[in-house]
């Protein structure tokens, strides 16, 4: 029996961006990367409690990231 051995991984990250009209961090070296979580759901709390927690910020952004999209970007399993 084969079993599925892929984890549906997702990252938060966030920082301040230089233009509120594009995605370019104004510092890497101060991206917060919040954390690596095993699914959506458990990203998106995390994204929504930083997101609320910066929204006097203007600038700042957080991003949930679907990194099992990108270590299997045809979705193969393999």
């Amino acid at each position: 029996m084969t079993e599925t051995c892929q984890q549906l991984l997702h990252l938060v990250i966030g920082g301040e961006l230089k233009d509120v009209e594009c995605v370019e961090f104004r510092d890497l070296d101060a991206v917060d990367f919040v954390g690596a979580y095993p699914n959506y759901q458990e990203a998106y709390k995390a994204w929504k409690s930083k997101a609320q927690a910066t929204v006097d910020n203007a600038h700042m952004r957080y991003f949930i990231i679907h990194a099992h999209r990108l270590l299997d970007p045809d979705g193969d399993g393999k």
